[in-house]
C-alpha cells in the first residue's frame, strides 16, 4: 500500500469513525451506518481521497452474513406453520415491490437496467452494495436511493401507527450473543465457503458464505446467538464508510436526481405495501400494526426494535423480515444473472 493510499485508508477511518459518534449521539436510526456514509460523503464531495481496503471489505461481507444467518432460527419453521398465506404474501410483495421500483427507476428516471434493479431491492443494503461493488452499476446513486428508503421508513412508520393510535412505549431486552469459539468456527466455515461460491462466480460469494454456513446451524437449533454488537457496530461503519467512498465526484444535480427518485419509489412501495399489510390483517386476523412493520421494506435491525417498541408480536415481525432477506438474497444474484444473460445475448 502506498503513502497516498494509507492516507486515504486513515482518512476515511476517520470521518467514519466521527460520523459514527455524531450520528449515535443525535440518535439517528442505524447510526453505525447511516452517519459514516453521510460523513464519509461530505468528505468525498469535498475533493478529499477517500477508500476501504478490499480486504478489509470482504471481511466485513463476511461478517454481515454471519449476523444475517443468525436471525434464522428455529422460531422461523414455527413461524411459517401458523401464518402461510402471510409468508407467502411477502414473497410476492417482494418481487412486485423490486419490479415496480425498478420500472419508475428505468423509465421515469432513466437509470440504466443494473442500476434501477439493484436500486429496488426492498431492504438489504449491505447485501446489495456488496453485489454492486464490483459491477458497472452506478453506484452513488444506488446508495442514494436505498438510504432514503431506509431513513424515510425509519422516520415515517412510529408517526404513522401513533395517528392511528396503535402505538404502545416498550423497553428492548437483553439478546443473546454467539461465544467467541463458536464464532471462530463458523467464520473459518464461512471463509470456505465464501471462497467455493466465488470459484463458482456466485455474486456476493463472501456475503453468502457467511449467511450459509451461519443460517444452517441456527436454523436447526445446534447453535444460537447474534454476532456481538462490539464486532458487528465497526463492520457497520465499515460498510458505511464504504457506501461513503462511493460518492467521490458525484455531481450535485446526479444527487439530487437520485434522491427525487429515492423519495419516489419509496412512497410508492410503502403504499403498496401498506396495502399488502391491510390484506393480510383482514384475511388472518393478525392486527395492522404488526403486519405493516412486518411488510414495511425497512432494515431488519431497526423494523425488529420498532415492533418491541410498538409491543407488537416480535416473532411475527421479525419471522417475516428474515424471509425477506433470505429471499432476496437469492433473489437478486438470480435476477442480476438473468439481466446479464439477457444483455450478452443481445449484443
Amino acid at each position: 500500500m502506498s503513502s497516498a493510499q494509507f492516507r486515504a485508508v486513515l482518512l476515511t477511518a476517520f470521518f467514519g469513525a466521527v460520523g459514527a459518534a455524531g450520528a449515535w449521539y443525535v440518535g439517528a436510526p442505524a447510526p453505525y451506518l447511516i452517519g459514516p456514509a453521510l460523513v464519509v460523503m461530505l468528505a468525498g464531495l469535498a475533493g478529499l481521497k477517500l477508500a476501504v481496503p478490499n480486504r478489509l471489505r470482504d471481511a466485513c461481507f463476511v461478517l454481515v452474513g454471519i449476523s444475517m444467518g443468525a436471525s434464522v432460527t428455529p422460531d422461523i419453521i414455527g413461524a411459517a406453520k401458523r401464518w402461510p398465506f402471510s409468508f407467502f404474501m411477502v414473497l410476492v410483495m417482494v418481487v412486485v415491490l423490486l419490479y415496480v421500483a425498478a420500472w419508475i427507476l428505468q423509465h421515469l428516471f432513466r437509470l440504466d437496467r443494473k442500476t434501477a434493479l439493484l436500486a429496488s431491492s426492498p431492504g438489504h443494503l449491505s447485501f446489495i452494495i456488496s453485489l454492486s461493488a464490483d459491477s458497472k452499476a452506478d453506484v452513488p446513486a444506488i446508495a442514494i436511493i436505498q438510504s432514503v428508503r431506509v431513513m424515510a421508513l425509519t422516520l415515517a412508520v412510529p408517526p404513522i401507527l401513533s395517528a392511528l393510535d396503535m402505538a404502545a412505549p416498550g423497553f428492548t431486552g437483553p439478546q443473546q450473543m454467539m461465544e467467541l469459539p463458536v464464532l471462530a468456527v463458523v467464520l473459518l466455515a464461512s471463509v470456505a465457503l465464501g471462497l467455493l461460491f466465488t470459484r463458482w462466480n456466485f455474486p456476493a460469494a463472501l456475503l453468502l458464505g457467511g449467511l450459509a454456513a451461519s443460517a444452517l446451524p441456527h436454523v436447526s437449533g445446534f447453535i444460537s446467538g447474534q454476532v456481538p454488537y462490539w464486532i458487528m457496530n465497526p463492520v457497520y461503519v465499515v460498510i458505511g464508510s464504504l457506501i461513503g467512498t462511493r460518492f467521490s465526484g458525484v455531481s450535485v444535480s446526479a444527487m439530487r436526481t437520485a434522491f427525487i427518485a429515492g423519495a419516489i419509489t419509496t412512497v410508492v412501495v410503502t403504499i403498496m405495501a401498506a396495502a399488502c399489510a391491510a390484506l393480510v390483517s383482514s384475511v388472518i386476523g393478525v392486527p395492522f400494526n404488526a403486519a405493516l412493520i412486518a411488510f414495511a421494506p425497512g432494515g431488519l435491525e431497526t423494523m425488529a426494535a420498532m415492533a418491541v417498541i410498538m409491543h407488537v408480536d416480535t416473532t411475527y415481525v421479525g419471522s417475516h423480515h428474515v424471509l425477506r432477506l433470505i429471499f432476496l438474497s437469492f433473489l437478486m444474484p438470480w435476477a442480476m444473472s438473468r439481466l446479464q444473460r439477457n444483455g450478452e445475448s443481445k449484443s
